[in-house]
């Protein structure tokens, strides 16, 4: 029996009375590219938080590589080879874009064998992102889009397992989004990475994922194949106001 590269059993997160995440389950193989869609507010984000140890769940279960997890803090998350990335790029703005990728590697990448020649140092990641010709310039003084692809980077300077991307394409163009979509696929494709997006460009996500997760009030309401979900009833009803032309393409 293959074990996940992830899996969530159950995951339940709250915030004083609010239930942020009810109940949610979600097992990601190896080399796989899941896409989680919803309207804002479904806890896509809080989710994320949990499957990356940055918010401990009130109940169910996070399991790794085959070992539990559950209440452990982030750092141990990312050693065990999840890494995520965040809705507004987390980027060292005085250090240069070279500095900040090598940050990842003594943070956890060193941990961790690499496993491809793409992730075996600096030089090697910043050619992967396109972004070898700005290695000494400060992150803060790149461009937002140059901000995202670094963010990547330093999560893959951890030489991570499970890659998890929140809202990597948000404020680019539409050539910018196809550029990231590709970039994804490359992650999967070439660095064999799980790779688990969430995104609001939903038509560019459908057609780059091969499995779809969709939460509606902290709850899964469809899980399957894009083209499968895409036509849901209940999943276009939820993006009514919030997406559903995208949804429904």
């Amino acid at each position: 029996m293959t074990v996940p590269a992830l899996a969530a059993h159950g995951v339940v997160v709250r915030f004083g009375g609010l239930t942020a995440v009810d109940g949610v389950d979600l097992e990601i193989e190896d080399r796989t590219l899941v896409d989680i869609i919803g309207p804002n507010g479904a806890g896509k984000t809080t989710f994320f938080s949990a499957l990356s140890g940055l918010v401990t769940p009130a109940a169910g279960r996070l399991v790794v590589g085959g070992a539990d997890l559950t209440r452990k803090p982030a750092h141990v998350f990312a050693r065990a080879g999840v890494a995520r990335t965040f809705q507004t790029p987390r980027v060292f703005a005085d250090m240069t874009v070279a500095e900040s990728v090598r940050f990842g590697l003594e943070f956890a990448g060193h941990r961790r064998r690499a496993e491809r020649a793409s992730l075996a140092d600096v030089p090697a990641i910043l050619d992967f992102l396109g972004l070898a010709d700005f290695a000494s310039v400060p992150a803060g003084a790149v461009t937002p889009a140059r901000q995202r692809l670094l963010e990547i980077g330093m999560a893959l300077a951890t030489r991570p397992r499970v890659l998890l991307l929140d809202e990597v394409a948000a404020g680019l163009t539409e050539a910018e989004v196809r550029g990231m979509a590709r970039l994804v696929r490359r992650c999967r494709d070439e660095l064999a990475l799980s790779v688990v997006w969430i995104e609001h460009a939903v038509a560019v996500l459908l057609d780059a994922v091969e499995r779809v997760l969709v939460l509606h009030q902290g709850k899964t309401l469809a899980e399957g194949a894009p083209a499968v979900v895409a036509r849901d009833p209940e999943v276009i009803e939820a993006y009514l106001g919030q997406g559903a032309g995208e949804a429904r393409s």
